[in-house]
């Protein structure tokens, strides 16, 4: 943006819900966000999720959802009124967690002859091209993780010349039903048409990424839901992500699941230094124990043992705004991160 430009700009402001529907609770919150300030949190509230007899699970999170987006708007929106002016919202974000949510990595290559200059339009062609999603899932999301041109990570790579190019797309799909399900709740509650998923994995991988925009080689371990979810990056680029069950963090099945989706990393990919654990605040001490108790670090083959990071929303107080004593866990933490370079984007120039 020219200076000319900058005098006359305003500044971009908008109000947004975050909800997210994990395994065993849902979560909202109220957040302004305003460019060149720290997002704020002005409300936030966690309901959770209990089936009744002869409910499915749709049924459940429908009835817990409803619960959840009615304490949004009789309590949040005043919050936001008060601070903003105005309680309407601007734009939903949910995010799904497993078992309603499968993340997929997906590398396209373009080749040519020839150097060929590198154009949005080239991208746009290839997320056109169908993505992966398991029966009775579609995708939700896809977000553009990374771009190499001739075997080199581009941060700014339009307008550049290259023979080749890949592109590292991270897509998010959703069980149709859930989120049709959710997507009539929230339409009920709030008139506003940009309602998005994605899933939680996807959310929080790129959260971390935001957040900790200097390490170029870690490794996050997320054990948020009844999946441990793997994303491994080098040279800050995302290179792998990988699933596997969740276990009874009390159990030694959890670590042994663990080491085995360490293992398999491990064949293809040398295994960084740094692990961040995104865990909730009830197990960080169990998973914490297992992982000191499970000697993980013989994997690395070295006498250095991996570096463990027990994420928490205290460590992201630097980057976001809270309002009062509203009880902010970690996965509205990095909701609320993520949202905020969804407002840079969309009004990237």
């Amino acid at each position: 943006m020219s200076l000319f430009a900058k005098l006359f700009h305003r500044p971009h402001a908008e109000s947004a819900v975050l909800i997210n529907i994990g395994s065993g609770s849902l979560s909202g919150a109220c957040i302004r966000y305003a460019e060149g300030q720290l997002p704020t949190i002005l409300y936030a509230r966690h309901l959770p999720l209990e089936g009744h007899e002869g409910e499915d699970f749709a049924q459940a999170i429908v009835r817990t959802l409803e619960a959840l987006t009615n304490l949004l708007v009789t309590e949040g929106a005043p919050a936001l009124q008060r601070f903003a002016g105005s309680g309407t919202a601007d734009r939903i974000l949910i995010s799904v967690d497993a078992p309603w949510q499968t993340t997929v990595l997906r590398v396209e290559t373009i080749e040519a002859p020839a150097l060929f200059s590198f154009t949005r339009h080239l991208i746009t062609e290839e997320f056109e091209k169908p993505s992966f999603a398991p029966a009775g899932q579609f995708v939700v999301n896809e977000s553009l993780v990374g771009t190499i041109l001739d075997g080199y990570e581009v941060h700014a790579p339009f307008g550049k010349k290259a023979s080749q190019a890949k592109i590292v797309i991270l897509a998010s799909a959703i069980v149709e039903r859930l989120a049709k399900a959710a997507t009539l709740v929230v339409r009920r509650s709030y008139h506003t048409k940009e309602i998005s998923f994605i899933s939680g994995a996807s959310l929080r991988y790129q959260a971390v990424r935001a957040a900790f925009p200097l390490e170029r080689n870690y490794l996050i371990l997320d054990a948020m839901g009844p999946e441990i979810a793997f994303a491994l990056v080098r040279q800050g680029l995302l290179v792998a992500v990988h699933d596997t069950p969740f276990r009874d963090p009390e159990t030694t099945s959890w670590i042994t699941e663990v080491t085995k989706g360490l293992t398999e990393l491990s064949e293809k990919y040398p295994l960084p230094y740094v692990i961040f654990l995104l865990a909730r605040s009830e197990d960080v001490e169990k998973l914490s124990a297992a992982l000191a108790a499970g000697n993980i670090g013989a994997l690395w083959l070295s006498d250095n043992p991996p570096k463990i990071l027990t994420l928490t929303a205290q460590h992201l107080h630097s980057l976001i705004k809270v309002v009062g004593e509203i009880p902010v866990d970690l996965i509205l933490a990095l909701m609320t991160i993520y949202g905020e370079a969804g407002l840079e984007n969309k009004y990237e120039k």
